[in-house]
This record gives structure tokens, sequence and C-alpha cells, in this order.
């Protein structure tokens, strides 16, 4: 193995600054494609026509990002190495109608996203921010990134109970938040009011996709700042190392013999199936276009695909010193131990021998540790985009990740050193 990379605490400064900005998936997206811009990679429109032209594009649908670098002279059947994250997490979403209240307090209606810790959204200062929809069809972000709403936890005493038998929430009586005073609650305030926030004329909003997010900044935590912890970790960790990964590949340039391609969707969630998620056409179309638009054929295409991997780069577990007994006892990912390869033979994760193999090339490569990370038998097993990239596209696909505490909560926890070993892996595979 070639030597460790020294940490360079500049980059994980850089995810916390990268979380701080990304409170919605569209945040994510767009600060995503600044970074590659600053690359020197360039939008291009999913309507126009695709040029055989060489360097560094990427393609934005909603809460998705697709970007990929071309080298110089590249053949229409050169294979893509792809690094696949998502850009959601899970929260709490404004309802269509979101004005409501009742005895003296104005609030806020809600939807459950996904599968959150939803005691870790209580007694906790939130903003609001997502996308905003306009009369001419037109998108604003939006993003209120103070102290705005509050879910209240009940008072101890009116729940005396609560400590030996456990929080129970009703998922829509006990997570409304409130967001102000009075007993005259009106249809648009909300609406309203981010209006003028953003600096919009008065009814011009006609549709929203919002979200709440903690507004406690990341930090460093623990005696010598050795740990991070932050908000939407899962996966913006993983967007945020996929970016910086790919923009180093590009400065390889014509020294690359694979497409790097870096694919961040929406609604992993919730299940991916979305027109901005893993089981949607994106990803495949964006591929396809590529080969066709350096005048390839059908069978280059396939070619392509059939010598194309992805690392499908996700949170995993790191063993809980509270709970280790729900771990499988011969696999404790740690902490600051590197990035791991996540498998489950019900494929659940995609990983198998010959997907390991790449993921441990890459690793001695870049001279970073890894572990392997498997479920205790008597514990289900979450899914990453992993299967439905395999499946839905026929590439071989790698289930990785960082290895985190308190996940799903509004507020995660990672050491500090594995974001930059995970993003040094993800180098040295898309450079292979």
């Amino acid at each position: 193995m070639s030597e460790p990379p020294r940490f360079d605490r500049g980059h994980t400064d850089d995810l916390m600054s990268f979380l701080a900005a990304s409170p919605t998936p569209y945040h994510a997206v767009a600060n995503a494609a600044e970074r590659l811009e600053k690359a020197g990679f360039r939008q291009v429109a999913e309507s126009d026509a695709w040029d055989a032209t060489a360097g560094g594009k990427y393609v934005l649908r909603g809460g998705a990002i697709i970007a990929w670098y071309v080298p110089e002279g590249a053949p229409a059947h050169a294979p893509f190495r792809i690094v696949g994250a998502h850009t959601d997490s899970p929260n709490l979403r404004v309802k269509p109608r979101p004005d409501s209240g009742a005895h003296g307090w104005r609030q806020v209606a809600v939807e459950i996203y996904g599968g959150p810790l939803l005691n870790s959204w209580l007694d906790r200062d939130l903003g609001l921010a997502g996308r905003l929809s306009l009369r001419d069809g037109s998108t604003r972000l939006v993003n209120v990134d103070r102290p705005l709403l509050r879910v209240p936890q009940l008072a101890i005493h009116l729940d005396r109970s609560v400590n030996a038998d456990g929080l129970k929430l009703d998922k829509q009586r006990h997570t409304q938040p409130v967001w102000g005073m009075g007993d005259d609650v009106r249809d648009g305030d909300l609406i309203a009011f981010l209006e003028e926030t953003a600096g919009l004329p008065s009814g011009e909003v006609t549709g929203w996709d919002l979200m709440v997010h903690s507004v406690e900044p990341p930090a460093y935590l623990g005696r010598d700042r050795e740990l991070v912890a932050g908000p939407r970790m899962d996966n913006l960790l993983s967007v945020h190392a996929g970016t910086a990964a790919l923009a180093a590949a590009a400065g390889r340039g014509s020294g690359l013999s694979r497409i790097p391609v870096l694919a961040a969707f929406d609604h992993e969630e919730n299940g991916s199936q979305s027109d901005t998620g893993a089981d949607g056409p994106l990803l495949g179309g964006v591929l396809e276009r590529s080969v066709f638009a350096r005048g390839g054929s059908y069978e280059d295409r396939a070619r392509a695909f059939a010598g194309s991997v992805c690392l499908s780069s996700d949170t995993g577990h790191a063993v809980h010193p509270n709970y280790a007994e729900r771990h499988d006892p011969t696999h404790h990912p740690r902490v600051d131990g590197g990035p791991i390869l996540k498998v489950n033979v019900n494929n659940r994760y995609a990983t198998d021998g010959s997907g390991r193999s790449v993921f441990a090339a890459a690793c001695e490569k870049a001279g970073v540790p890894f572990q392997s990370f498997v479920s205790n038998n008597a514990m289900p097993c979450g899914t990453t985009i992993g299967p439905i990239t395999a499946a839905r596209h026929g590439i071989r696909t790698v289930d990785i990740g960082v290895a985190i505490l308190s996940m799903h909560s509004a507020r995660e926890l990672c050491g500090a050193n594995d974001p930059f070993l995970l993003a040094n892996a993800l180098v040295a595979f898309l450079e292979d």
C-alpha cells in the first residue's frame, strides 16, 4: 500500500461549509455545480443537442446532478467510472396548505419525509428552505437560515413516564412546528412571508418544495476536535467527496483512460422512484447521450456500459459504544478507520467479490485503509442506490461509504479524518 495521505483539515472544513450551505437537495446540487464550474465544467441543457467536445460537463435536474469529464480523444466505447450518491435526507416537509394552528399558536403543517429519528427534531431551532416555483415557470431557491420554527416537546410534568416507557410520538399530531402566536390563521401567510424574504412580488409563488432544517452549524467535537457533528451527512458527505474527487480527476485531462462521472440523485430516502431518483432514467440517458454525441452506436453504448463500474457511496453504521450488541460481532467499523465496504448477500447492497477487488485496488493506490460492514443477522438491513443502479443499467456496482453515528438524526456524527480518506479513495477510483 502507498503511504497514507496526510490528513488535510481543509477538506473537512470545506465539507462543513458545504453542509451548512446545503439545507435542501436543490441547494446541494447548486453548490456542487458551483464547485465544478470553478474546475472548468460547464452546464449543458437536456433540451439542447450535445456535441463531441472534450472537457467537463454537467446536467442539473431538480435536486439531482450528473457531471462527467470527457478526456481529449476518448473513444465512443470508453467505459465510465461512476461515483453515485444521493442529495436528500430525512426531514419534515411543508404540506400544500401550510398554514395551521390552534389555541393561540400559529403552526406550519408538515409531512414526514423518509425515516427520520423524530425525537431529534424536538426542541431544536429550525430554519426553512427549498425551492419556490414562480408564475413564469422559473424557480427560485430560498433559505431562511435563522431560528424560525420549533417542534416543542411535552413537558415531563405532563408525561411523567416518558423516561421509563420511552417517547411515543404521533406522526400527525406531535410533529407540527410552531412559528408564532395568533388565533387568526390565514391561508397564504407562510408563502407571503417567503415571497417577502426572497424579494418577490406578492402572489408570484404558485408552487413550493420546502423543508425544515436545523440552524445549528456543523462543529468539531471532542478533546482534540477529532469528531465532526453536523446535519445531512447522510448523504451530503458523499456528494461533497464525489464532487471534490471528480474535479481532481478532471485535472488529469487526457491522462484518463475512462470517463469519470458523479451521479448525485434525489429521493433515495423514499425509494428513488422519480425522474431525479436513481430508479429513474436520468443517469442512463446522460451516459447514452455522451456515447452518441461522440459518434457512438448502440454497440459502443453496450461496450461502454459493460466496462463501467459504479461506487455507490453512502454513509453506514459505525459501531455504537452503548449498543454494540446491535452490530455484527465480527464487523465493528470505527470512525476514522477509513471508508467502509458494505456487504449484504441478499442484495440490499450491490457489492460482490469482484467489486471488493475494485475498491481494494483504489484504496491501495490512494494509501487509504478500509473496513468491512455487514449487518447483524437479527437486524434488518437498509439499502442504497447501489442495487438499483446495478439492476437498471447493468453496471457493476460496489457499495461503500463512511461510518457514522446517529444516522437519520437531525444531527449526525463522524470522524474528522474519514471524509478526507473517502475523497482520496474516490480520486484513485476515478483516475484508474
